[in-house]
């Protein structure tokens, strides 16, 4: 009894090796969630070696629709290269796994504008923290493996803006179900309202 009891335990702290949270926070259970999936990932699948050093530090799910939610699942920005490596992969068993649209999105930090009233005001501003930066580099790590091929700022007659971002026609037969996933989490994490479409830019 007290080794079946000891085994599931050990189990149940298994998902603690994928995933990092700041100041050693709890993962709440949809983090366990996805933490124990890509540790029984790199146990049982030939990603083993791939998934050895990666983790997560993040996840959290978003709502695109009635009965429809999408998982984002945010890594440590050095570990981009790494994940993107598998990622084709990665989501489609994340996704059969959870039944539901699953994004990697890398954690990024925005710096304030420099001003009169922060202490960034004597430092100069890597382009790359800005807030426009960081919202594009979210934009194309959203589509990853698919390619933006062009964007257009659209303003409505209620003087609200709306972005559109056209997708190369080449993605459309393995990504066209998850569009409406992208615009319900850029929406999410950016405040943005957004269009992603397979349409040609030219043809407006």
């Amino acid at each position: 009894f007290f080794f079946l009891l000891s085994s599931k335990h050990k189990m149940s702290l298994t998902y603690r090796r994928k995933i990092q949270k700041e100041g050693n926070a709890v993962p709440d259970e949809l983090e366990q969630n996805v933490g124990q999936a890509l540790y029984d990932l790199e146990q049982g699948s030939d990603l083993k070696q791939e998934l050895k050093y990666l983790y997560i530090v993040s996840a959290k799910e978003v709502t695109v629709g009635p009965g429809k939610s999408a998982i984002v699942v945010v890594i440590p920005f050095r570990l981009l290269n790494n994940f993107r490596r598998i990622q084709t992969r990665l989501v489609h068993e994340l996704e059969k796994k959870f039944a539901k649209n699953v994004v990697i999105i890398a954690q990024r930090r925005i710096l304030q504008k420099p001003g009169r009233n922060n202490r960034v005001k004597r430092q100069k501003r890597p382009m790359s923290r800005t807030l426009t930066s960081v919202h594009n580099a979210m934009l194309d790590e959203l589509v990853f493996p698919a390619e933006i091929t062009g964007k257009r700022l659209r303003y409505k007659l209620d003087g609200s803006k709306q972005l559109k971002v056209y997708l190369d026609k080449k993605d459309q037969q393995a990504m066209e179900d998850k569009i409406d996933s992208f615009s319900a989490v850029y929406k999410k994490l950016t405040g943005k309202d957004t269009v992603f479409t397979f349409e040609s830019q030219f043809r407006e």
